[in-house]
């Protein structure tokens, strides 16, 4: 989604930090070989993470949805030298294809994969994070939150993706739309948890960022 008109979300672009070249690699095979590649953050919002990350140097990120690792490499890119990102996806036909550009990065070593349900995995994950994303699937938003609050340091970060869901949030609701719904009720959470503060950024199709108190 675009909320600016095309002329000047195209200024905005042009005037952010440019995306490396491995990333546009990744991009490009991305397209070639596998489907929905939709699902890219892209070059602005991978920025936008780079951008986050970097401020908020963290030690530890969890990220929820790993696809082909693209936002898995704008992220590593605020880690400390000694920091680790997990990266939890259910797809193991994309476990090679996201290890191979893991590896081409410098931060291939502090990458570690977790292949399967993410609510299964979580809880087994023996460690706090300073950064979590959030980018699976919709309807277990709300579980997801539930089971990493507590693995979110004082003062960390919960970034949010598709919190606008293609505009479908401000639209009538179709009882049968489960995945909008679920989005609904979790930015609801988010707003009102007592336990976080929390911004939607209009990027793309809604960034949230979250910060624990």
């Amino acid at each position: 989604m675009h909320f600016l008109p095309e002329e000047l979300d195209a200024y905005v672009v042009n005037h952010s930090e440019d995306e490396p070249s491995l990333l546009q690699q990744l991009t490009r095979e991305t397209y070639q070989k596998i489907l929905q590649p939709i699902m890219l953050s892209g070059p602005y919002q991978g920025r936008v993470l780079s951008m986050i990350s970097k401020l908020k140097n963290p030690k530890n990120i969890l990220e929820l949805g790993t696809f082909t690792g693209y936002a898995s490499l704008c992220l590593a890119e605020g880690l400390q030298k000694d920091g680790e990102l997990h990266t939890i996806d259910v797809n193991e036909e994309l476990y090679d294809f996201q290890r191979k550009y893991f590896d081409k990065s410098e931060y291939g070593n502090q990458i570690f994969q977790h292949l399967g349900n993410a609510i299964d995995i979580i809880p087994k994950l023996d460690k706090t994070f300073d950064l979590i994303f959030i980018d699976a699937d919709k309807p277990n938003y709300v579980n997801y939150f539930h089971l990493i609050i507590d693995k979110l340091n004082p003062g960390g970060i919960i970034i949010s993706d598709n919190v606008l869901w293609h505009g479908k949030v401000i639209e009538p609701l179709d009882p049968k739309d489960k995945s909008t719904k679920a989005v609904l009720d979790y930015n609801t959470l988010l707003k009102e948890d007592p336990r976080i503060e929390t911004v939607v950024l209009p990027i793309r199709d809604g960034l949230t960022v979250s910060r624990k108190l």
